[in-house]
């Protein structure tokens, strides 16, 4: 057996185009690599999988995965992540979004796993340019610095445009076979995935975070100002990118689903509070958080019968149901929508 077929690299991995080419340039030089997936709870993948996803299919992840052929690892890293998205050392985008911290926090993952389960180097799909906060030149140098990962940190889609690492220096990898792509067009990696017929791969903004979403950015300043830090849980997290959002004048907040996938999860969501739904027409399900009072109830019993196909009639009758099982029926008057809309976070 050769050396080049003993090298082993970890690769992290969206399953976008970027990161599937990444570890299909690997395996074209003999690289043996591993696909590590990070788990951090503020993916619109993730989201959507708690949206009526079916937990025995494969998601996105898996399925370009198991189409390169590569081992899959997948690690939850959503308590260490938190902190970081609270105080992030390089601020945030035009969201909350910590990028450069968020790719320090992964790549350091992904240099502990290495070394725990011997393997070469760390590779991403990143590509010179493409991301205006994570991915310029200047970033990705501190990126390697802060990581650990100097010299051992390999972008095989734009290496031609940075200095040659140490796989390239110990002839791990062939330099001359690999690329120097730059920008944010995906005209190239779409040319090679049709090279190579890769077809099993998320679309761009597939496995994107949402803390770059203004929405989500805006629910999640209010929910600090109002709830704090301390009450940040993963079931919370999830929640801000999940139906419309309000405060009461009071402050207690108020979650209406927008559609059915999203009142199936406000039903079985794992939180706190006092759940509404309109008895004689369609309409929303609707979360009360924390313990709401009489008043309170009451306009959030409102906002569902106006948000409901009942939403003209004169009188909605509304069932209110604690999370201890207890139900009551209140019959109300719809809000209109130009009201409820200004109580929108």
């Amino acid at each position: 057996m050769g050396e080049r077929e003993r090298i082993k690299a970890v690769a992290l991995f969206s399953g976008g185009l970027d990161s599937t080419l990444a570890v299909r340039v690997m395996m074209e030089q003999g690289i043996a690599v591993t696909a590590l997936h990070l788990r951090t709870s503020f993916s619109y993948v993730e989201r959507n999988r708690l949206l009526g996803g079916d937990p025995v299919e494969p998601t996105g992840v898996e399925r370009s995965a198991a189409a390169l052929g590569v081992p899959l690892h997948v690690m939850d890293v959503f308590e260490a992540y938190l902190p970081l998205v609270l105080n992030p050392r390089y601020g945030y985008g035009s969201g909350v979004n910590p990028c450069v911290d968020c790719r320090i926090f992964l790549l350091r993952q992904a240099k502990q796993w290495m070394e725990e389960h011997d393997h070469h180097f760390v590779v991403t799909g990143e590509v010179v340019g493409q991301r205006p906060k994570s991915q310029m030149r200047p970033t990705l140098r501190t990126v390697e610095r802060e990581s650990g990962l100097r010299g051992y940190l390999f972008r095989p889609l734009s290496a031609w445009l940075l200095p040659p690492t140490i796989p390239e220096q110990r002839g791990w990898v062939d330099r001359e076979a690999l690329y120097g792509i730059s920008g944010r067009g995906r005209k190239e990696q779409i040319a090679l995935a049709e090279r190579w017929g890769i077809t099993e791969y998320a679309q761009p903004s597939g496995g994107c975070c949402y803390l770059i979403d203004q929405v989500y950015a805006r629910r999640w300043r209010d929910f600090l100002s109002h709830e704090g830090p301390q009450a940040l849980t993963r079931q919370q997290v999830q929640l801000m990118a999940v139906g419309r959002h309000l405060r009461l004048p009071s402050g207690r907040k108020v979650v209406v689903g927008r559609h059915e996938r999203e009142n199936e999860y406000l039903a079985a969501c794992e939180v706190e509070g006092v759940w509404l739904t309109t008895c004689d027409h369609p309409g929303p399900t609707t979360v009360v958080m924390g313990t709401p009072i009489g008043e309170e109830i009451e306009q959030a019993a409102r906002i569902t019968a106006g948000y409901s196909d009942g939403r003209r009639e004169p009188v909605v009758h509304v069932k209110v149901q604690s999370a201890a099982g207890a139900t009551e029926l209140l019959a109300v008057e719809p809000m209109p929508r130009e009201r409820a809309r200004a109580l929108m976070v």
